[in-house]
């Protein structure tokens, strides 16, 4: 059999090799998720006869175009809701029995796709000889529309259909990447932003318990989760804009998927994402966690230093804000806590756009990250702690350490598309991504992300809260949001008594 033909568990696949790197692409690891099977949990692909192709990207999960996420390089121009594909990235499809990484994509639950040119694998099995494996899943309505209040046992799972599709995905990584050269007991789940969320609720997810062996969350934690009252207000909303009533939620099966996407961008951003359904996902995941529903999995997490500017420097809310604007976007924001931490937080000083970053940075990524990471220590599980510090120098440096800026230095892609309007081009961005993405494979390889060109990278633990802190100059520094963090701490603490 030809080097690029492989036996998968459903049939014969011929991907491509290309620089003595193999590529598969476009695997089908569900059933198309169409008609009967929308809002069902994903079944298992069909058989085929003869030899398919595997050298094209499938489409990728309807979605929305939005200008950010086509900034980090989401190509949207082929989307369908036939979706449910996987991509392989391998040195070769022999019996080595290499590491796995299984990549779940960003883009807050409604964007993104496994085959942006920033997740290329090429680069990870030529240098870390690891293989990797990129996946589409359902999102926005299609993959976290609740019904189950409303539908029954027939819907009891329908708000987790894209966790679903992502435990589908790595129950296909068991039976069939041995094939392709990957060892099914040593993989590495890893994701950013959604992808490092999504990676948070499959650490207390039931049907996703073995599945993998590691984890790496990059600006994402166990934190974002809906309860069924919540995601089933959203669920009636969403019925109504598309007069579909709840006792002929059949309708649904029928109706154009442009249709879908639209009614979703009715309500607001990060409404529609994993539930508390009592069945898939029975305990919020920081609570299984905390029983030890994740205890023999290692863990590599962190954040960005100035993960939200993204989202305010695009923001036209704050284009020339006067103090009045200022104001009412934190009392908007941040409701009864803003008198309880604009008091630590601001120092005095007028409320500004930088300190508005800052808070939403620690709410949203950083203390979710290290409330993760203190539930794992307490299990006796390794812990790896980083922080990402490089500022790209593009639009006059506004941006700072921002949301998504680590990515094509994991991957070692600097020198893709799209990648420079982000990061500037300067040659010295090439160390940095040495770096991490060295620190990436020896994770996947031996569950210790310590390189031997850098300094020791200790274990994290809630006394010296070690943490890499990655930049041109990198070091490990003990916990070094100490301030921050007891001052947020703090601060929640008095809002709960």
């Amino acid at each position: 059999m030809s080097k690029t033909i492989v036996e998968s568990v459903c049939g014969k696949l011929q991907g491509e090799q290309t620089d003595g790197v193999f590529a598969w692409k476009g695997i089908p690891y569900a059933k198309p998720p169409v008609g009967s099977l929308r809002f069902r949990a994903p079944e298992l692909p069909d058989s085929w006869e003869g030899v398919r192709d595997a050298t094209l990207f499938s489409p990728v999960a309807p979605q929305t175009q939005r200008e950010i996420m086509e900034f980090f390089g989401n190509d949207v121009s082929n989307v369908n809701e036939d979706c449910l594909y996987l991509n392989v990235w391998s040195p070769g499809a022999d019996d080595k029995k290499r590491p796995v990484m299984v990549w779940i994509h960003g883009g807050a639950f409604v964007s993104g796709s496994g085959s942006s040119s920033w997740y290329d694998g090429a680069s990870f099995a030529a240098q870390g000889d690891v293989v990797v494996v990129t996946i589409n899943y359902r999102l926005g309505i299609l993959g976290f529309l609740h019904l189950g209040q409303i539908g029954g046992e027939e819907y009891a799972t329908s708000g987790n259909c894209g966790i679903l599709d992502q435990v589908a995905a790595l129950k296909w990584v068991q039976d069939n990447i041995a094939a392709f050269g990957g060892d099914p007991n040593n993989v590495t789940v890893f994701g950013e932003s959604a992808g490092a969320m999504s990676i948070g609720v499959l650490l207390g997810f039931p049907s996703a318990q073995g599945l993998f062996h590691k984890a790496i969350l990059q600006s994402g934690a166990a934190a974002n989760v809906h309860s069924s009252a919540t995601a089933t207000k959203v669920a009636v909303h969403l019925l109504a804009a598309l007069q579909v009533e709840s006792t002929n939620l059949s309708k649904l099966e029928e109706l154009p998927v442009e249709k879908l996407i639209q009614a979703a961008d009715l309500v607001p951003p990060m409404s529609l994402g994993p539930v508390i359904d009592g069945v898939s996902l029975p305990k919020h995941p920081q609570e299984a966690i905390a029983n030890g529903s994740a205890k023999d999995v290692s863990i590599l997490i962190g954040t960005n230093k100035d993960e939200y500017n993204i989202f305010s420097v695009f923001d036209p809310e704050w284009k020339d804000a006067d103090e009045t604007k200022v104001i009412s976007l934190f009392e908007k924001t941040f409701g009864s806590l803003l008198p309880v931490i604009s008091k630590p937080f601001a120092d005095n000083k007028p409320l500004s756009q930088d300190l508005f970053n800052k808070l939403l940075t620690i709410s949203i990524f950083t203390n979710p990250a290290q409330k993760l990471a203190e539930l794992q220590v307490n299990q006796g599980a390794p812990v790896w702690m980083y922080r990402f510090d490089w500022e790209t120098p593009v639009f006059g440096g506004a941006l700072k350490a921002t949301h998504a800026l680590e990515i094509p230095f994991v991957w070692n892609t600097l020198d893709k598309a799209n990648t420079e309007n982000f990061t500037g081009s300067s040659p010295e961005r090439q160390l940095l991504a040495n770096h991490m993405h060295q620190a990436w494979t020896n994770f996947a390889h031996n569950g210790n992300p310590t390189t031997k060109d850098f300094p020791e990278w200790a274990k994290y633990d809630v006394n010296e809260r070690s943490t890499m802190i990655f930049n041109l100059e990198s070091e490990v520094v003990k916990d070094p949001n100490q301030e921050d963090r007891i001052k947020w701490e703090q601060a929640t603490m008095v809002l709960k008594s």
